[in-house]
């Protein structure tokens, strides 16, 4: 059971439930993938990915989670079985097929609270989950994205061209972006008009949205976030590891 010290808010409400979508096959992460699914990967030594990310949520009131499994999914029931090692109910939707992001959660739809977590089983991040969630609520939006500032550095010089007459020019200029980190607040009775049993993404869940003019809230984060979607991004989480845990699991201090 974790730790009732390390639990930040003891009066959370009981109705705070999560969706982990971890039904994926980690294609980009083989060959550590072959016969591990990739929430169960492990990091420094010790931990899973997945177990870091549900001890972080039942450290934030979170009671309750429900993992979207697929590929290997046997491997992860028995590890993780009913949660409760961590403090957390756990639960399972199992995809005969692929659902994309918002899928899974359309499954069991009639089982969550009108606001609930959506995120990605792979994710590394000091990201306070239940903040995220207390904006999502506050903000009345159909769904709050999580979002980091990323930077890219462009290898040639840019050019402007207006009427093939060339009006501005940069070299090698830094682009600065806001990209998703995997981690929603949704509001579930936004999602009761898309059909269960069916796969449906993110992406698409976006457009909509945005197309209706019900407009998603962005949650800005500047902490760490890490997502382990690479062999070259798993490796630096397990280099940098001895340092990253006390961030993301503050009993390790």
């Amino acid at each position: 059971m974790t730790d009732p010290s390390f639990i930040d808010n003891p009066c959370a409400t009981d109705t705070r439930q999560v969706v982990i979508l971890a039904g994926g096959k980690g294609v980009r992460l083989r060959p550590y993938t072959t016969v591990i699914p990739k929430p169960l990967v492990p990091i420094g030594e010790q931990y899973s990915i997945l177990e870091i990310v549900l001890r972080q949520l039942a450290s934030k009131g979170f009671r309750k989670a429900t993992l979207a499994i697929g590929h290997l999914g046997q491997l992860i029931r028995a590890y993780v079985g009913d949660g409760s090692q961590w403090g957390i109910e756990v639960d399972y939707v199992h995809e005969e097929s692929p659902l994309g992001t918002i899928g899974p959660a359309l499954m069991v739809l009639d089982q969550l609270p009108d606001n609930f977590l959506l995120m990605n089983g792979d994710i590394l991040t000091d990201l306070d989950y239940a903040d995220l969630m207390d904006d999502h609520i506050a903000s009345g939006a159909p769904l709050t994205v999580a979002t980091y500032e990323r930077v890219h550095q462009v290898d040639f010089g840019v050019l402007d061209v207006v009427d093939h007459k060339v009006t501005c020019f940069t070299e090698k200029p830094p682009l600065t972006y806001s990209v998703s980190m995997g981690i929603y607040g949704v509001s579930k009775r936004h999602l009761e008009r898309y059909t269960p049993g069916l796969p449906y993404g993110f992406d698409e869940l976006m457009l909509d949205l945005i197309e209706r003019g019900t407009l998603p809230a962005s949650y800005h984060f500047d902490g760490f976030w890490l997502d382990i979607g690479r062999p070259d991004d798993y490796d630096q989480a397990n280099r940098e590891f001895d340092v990253l845990g006390p961030r993301l699991l503050p009993s390790l201090r």
